[in-house]
């Protein structure tokens, strides 16, 4: 069976476009509140997790150690824009370990705001490691990795100690084995492991509730949350989606988007985390899922972000020339949660 329509793009009074895939949404106990589509089998979460890859860094010590603060810590949680606030973050980071853009292992990229790498052209310049959206999250790494006293040179690889933590952070948070056979390489060159779109949700239950965490993993993740909530630029920047949300909701949801249309998130009022997945990767189609369910959870409550939530289509006039509206399976299940 294929995964029911989520969300249609409309152009007048036709539905232009479709996006398919699957949502699931469960309580911090594991209890399911939602699921659509296929949630059990496994897909590469991507930057969606990387709170939960930022786990090791806080509960080591390291952070404390190298004086890392809420914008170090969300910018380890990031997908940031490459804007000069989160370049020059990531470059402090790692002037604390005595390390520069050199030893960071997630590549050269153009900033990903357009202004930005603008602004960067325009100077002259060329994109560093220090422009990648993944960046604070190497530079995070990088700290754990010192704290730990393990060579720098190969901290991206999967049997060094540094991703060894890593891994068993989202093991436990996910309640899903971590098998070598489901692992691969992301984009900025760090191991991804594919496991269900309910483990993810249980995970993101979990930040949104703490059941069943230990002293020390609630603390890092009521910092972690912290951090990336009352920090929300560091985490994505200037016009991104989940930006917006955090600013306009605080502590009450912490959000995060990562590549081929995967999104997650914990919202603590509801105790419910939230994983989902668009079968065609857009990350329009995953905003536009998670715009729903937050409008569902948070009915009017959050002002001034009606044009963040009702994703409307503009053309390059700035005229309105669609929509993209949930489908009715979407709409149906959101009215029906039992909250």
């Amino acid at each position: 069976m294929p995964n029911p329509v989520l969300i249609n793009l409309t152009r007048g009074n036709l539905i232009e476009s479709f996006h398919r895939g699957s949502l699931c949404i469960v309580r911090g106990e594991g209890e399911p509140v939602l699921a659509l589509g296929d949630v059990t089998s496994p897909v590469y979460p991507r930057s969606a997790i990387k709170l939960l890859q930022a786990l090791p860094l806080v509960e080591s010590g390291a952070a404390d150690a190298f004086g890392l603060g809420d914008k170090e810590l969300a910018l380890a949680c990031a997908s940031h824009n490459g804007e000069v606030l989160h370049a020059e973050t990531a470059g402090a980071m790692l002037a604390k370990l005595g390390l520069s853009k050199n030893d960071l292992a997630c590549g050269d990229q153009w900033p990903m705001r357009e202004e930005a790498a603008r602004e960067l052209a325009a100077k002259g310049e060329s994109p560093t490691a220090l422009h990648n959206n993944c960046s604070g999250k190497h530079a995070g790494m990088l700290t754990l990795g010192a704290h730990l006293k393990a060579r720098v040179q190969g901290y991206e690889h999967v049997d060094h100690p540094v991703q060894r933590q890593v891994r068993r952070a989202i093991e436990d948070m996910t309640g899903e084995a971590a098998l070598p056979e489901l692992c691969g390489i992301d984009g900025c060159s760090l191991p991804t492991w594919a496991m269900p779109l309910q483990g993810l949700a249980g995970a993101f239950a979990r930040l949104a509730t703490f059941s069943g965490l230990a002293p020390v993993r609630m603390s890092a993740c009521k910092r972690l949350i912290h951090a990336c909530t009352s920090e929300p630029q560091m985490v994505e920047g200037t016009g991104r989606f989940g930006t917006g949300v955090m600013r306009a909701l605080g502590a009450a949801a912490f959000v995060k988007g990562g590549a081929e249309g995967v999104y997650c998130a914990a919202f603590p009022e509801q105790g419910v985390g939230m994983a989902l997945k668009m079968d065609d990767g857009a990350r329009r189609g995953a905003e536009a899922v998670a715009a729903h369910v937050i409008a569902a959870l948070f009915a009017g409550r959050i002002e001034g972000a009606n044009d963040l939530l009702n994703m409307q289509l503009t053309n390059w006039r700035g005229l309105r020339v669609g929509e993209m509206l949930p489908s009715d399976e979407l709409e149906s299940a959101l009215a029906g949660m039992p909250l």
